[in-house]
């Protein structure tokens, strides 16, 4: 069934003339006699009555009409619900400490008025959150990924970059070095928990350990941020690494020290992957704000050669 048959019909029904009907429609009074004639082929009985005054609802159109306008009131209501910034913006921000779900809050709080929702895919590595975009499960993912695993139809663009820092305890070596550069952690463990094989955040750490010549694992159960803070309180040996805009909180007796990392800047370079079609008013706007205020990284900085550029 033609759903412009069928808006046809109730535009003749209310009407009560073929002619007003079509100035209503913007087509031709003979167009609309074809689409009548075809729905009533398809429904097999005559649904409305010609008169010399115009047309009238047969017994069977008075029957078909309330359905038909049930019909049409869901065909709307679905358009609506896809329609862009109709719906909330979808995005993936892979876990809510890290920068990419820091820079989403500060934009909704800048903007509480557009409606989003920040989920984590945090168990897909990068190709499954770009499949995810182009599918449309969201709206938007924030990961870093190779130029060539960017699927046809998603448009991939880096915009923001964060330092790493080294997280160690007030024992640690370390400890009261205002910065240092990655080749001086050379020697050191550096223990970061939950890193799964073949996620971005597995291959930007293996690159990095092969670059500067570290020691980079994830030896042992993962037990938490909460459980990595304590160790690294009580450790003289252990340190992590850790975004500059990420948020982790510990107890005030813990004295963790953030170090900053120069020559070069290590910074894990986050992709805002989207569908190429993708018009929702509140995705272009997230876009423009990471575009104007996202920090950018001045001096000699290190990324991975494959993620994709700026």
């Amino acid at each position: 069934m033609d759903v412009e048959e069928l808006r046809t019909f109730v535009a003749v029904a209310r009407a009560g003339q073929f002619q007003a009907a079509a100035d209503e429609l913007g087509i031709s009074q003979q167009a609309v006699s074809k689409r009548i004639a075809a729905l009533e082929r398809h429904v097999e009985v005559t649904l409305l009555v010609r008169t010399s005054r115009g047309s009238r609802l047969s017994l069977d159109g008075q029957v078909f009409l309330p359905h038909a306008k049930k019909v049409l009131a869901a065909i709307e209501q679905a358009e609506q619900a896809v329609r862009p910034g109709s719906r909330p913006l979808r995005v993936d921000v892979l876990n809510r400490r890290i920068a990419p779900a820091q820079a989403v809050y500060r934009f909704y709080r800048d903007h509480p008025e557009m409606d989003l929702d920040a989920v984590t895919l945090s168990t897909d590595n990068a190709a499954q959150a770009a499949q995810a975009v182009s599918e449309g499960t969201v709206d938007a993912s924030f990961r870093a990924l190779p130029a060539d695993q960017v699927p046809a139809g998603v448009s991939a663009e880096r915009l923001l970059d964060v330092p790493l820092e080294l997280l160690v305890g007030p024992g640690h070596p370390l400890a009261d070095a205002p910065w240092f550069s990655p080749a001086d952690l050379a020697g050191h463990r550096i223990w970061i928990p939950g890193i799964r094989p073949g996620t971005e955040w597995a291959a930007f750490y293996r690159m990095m350990s092969d670059a500067f010549g570290l020691s980079i694992d994830a030896l042992g159960p993962d037990f938490g941020d909460e459980a990595l803070m304590d160790a690294l309180a009580d450790s003289t040996a252990l340190a992590t690494l850790i975004g500059s805009a990420d948020r982790y909180l510990w107890p005030r007796t813990h004295d963790l020290r953030r170090i900053p990392l120069h020559e070069p800047t290590p910074v894990y370079p986050h992709v805002l992957l989207s569908r190429s079609d993708d018009q929702h008013p509140v995705l272009t706007a997230l876009r423009e704000q990471l575009r104007t205020v996202a920090p950018r990284v001045s001096g000699d900085v290190w990324v991975p050669g494959w993620v994709v550029g700026r």
